[in-house]
């Protein structure tokens, strides 16, 4: 990964930030896109003081011209595209049947339509590059129901998000099929109960936990259930996963729905 470009979305917090420190570490260039300007500038500002490469552009992954924007402009930083890594998204609190056209739009724009905008984007420069890799992130909602006792107890996060993510699965693996003859990898992965900002207070009928702490995922009773492995994981968890399929270890993987969950092998 030494001096290869690796662009990050969501890149300010979570997941995001702790697959910029991994790409850093590993010697990659690292350009981060996230929509707050502060956050975003503070990882930046951190992974230069220990010693590695990154910058931040601001960018509204949901927005179709901001992206065009922001990826010019990553392109011209580092002269170069190498890897994709669509990781900006985030749900709601409104359910179905009350949820509304406002925020199912909102929602599905922040999840699916990023992903797309990003990568149709971003693929003239991975085929200029000689191939390159792109990893796309899901969710363990992706292929999960929930029953009515599961809703009583646990509450769940808006229809949109399971439906984005259910999305994001089906764009990737048509993405793998048109890579494949330019030398582009596309996977995909689902995480669990990952402590990050974003999972960690309750909002409306998510979870049955509001931690502002950071110290317990809202569905942490939920997964608690139906892990294999005792939770928490951690962001740092999926950035290993994300760093390796973007690796030439992983030149022969393409095309898969890789599960960062702990094992919740029950499909509920």
């Amino acid at each position: 990964m030494i001096s290869k470009v690796a662009l990050i979305t969501g890149g300010s917090s979570g997941i995001g930030e702790g697959t910029a420190h991994k790409f850093a570490r590993e010697g990659a260039k690292v350009i981060l896109m996230a929509r707050g300007q502060e956050r975003g500038q503070a990882v930046e500002d951190a992974i230069r003081s220990d010693g590695y490469e990154a910058t931040f552009i601001p960018c509204d992954v949901s927005d179709e011209d901001s992206v065009v924007v922001a990826v010019g402009a990553a392109a011209d930083t580092y002269g170069a595209i190498n890897v994709l890594v669509n990781n900006a998204g985030g749900g709601g609190g409104e359910v179905f049947p009350d949820e509304t056209t406002e925020e199912w739009d909102r929602v599905i724009r922040a999840n699916l339509y990023s992903a797309f905008f990003m990568s149709r984007a971003v693929w003239p420069h991975l085929i200029e590059a000689g191939g390159g890799a792109v990893i796309n992130m899901s969710s363990v909602a992706a292929q999960r129901g929930i029953s009515p006792a599961m809703y009583d107890e646990f509450g769940a996060t808006t229809s949109a998000y399971w439906a984005a993510k259910a999305g994001v699965e089906a764009l990737t693996r048509q993405m793998a099929g048109i890579g494949g003859k330019h030398n582009i990898r596309v996977n995909c992965i689902r995480p669990g109960q990952i402590l990050t900002p974003g999972a960690t207070g309750g909002h409306g009928n998510i979870g049955t936990l509001n931690d502002t702490s950071g110290q317990h995922h809202y569905f942490e009773k939920w997964f608690d259930k139906i892990q294999i492995v005792p939770g928490p994981g951690y962001p740092e968890d999926v950035a290993n996963l994300v760093f390796f399929l973007a690796s030439d270890e992983a030149r022969f993987i393409t095309c898969e729905m890789i599960n960062v969950d702990g094992g919740c092998a029950v499909k509920i």
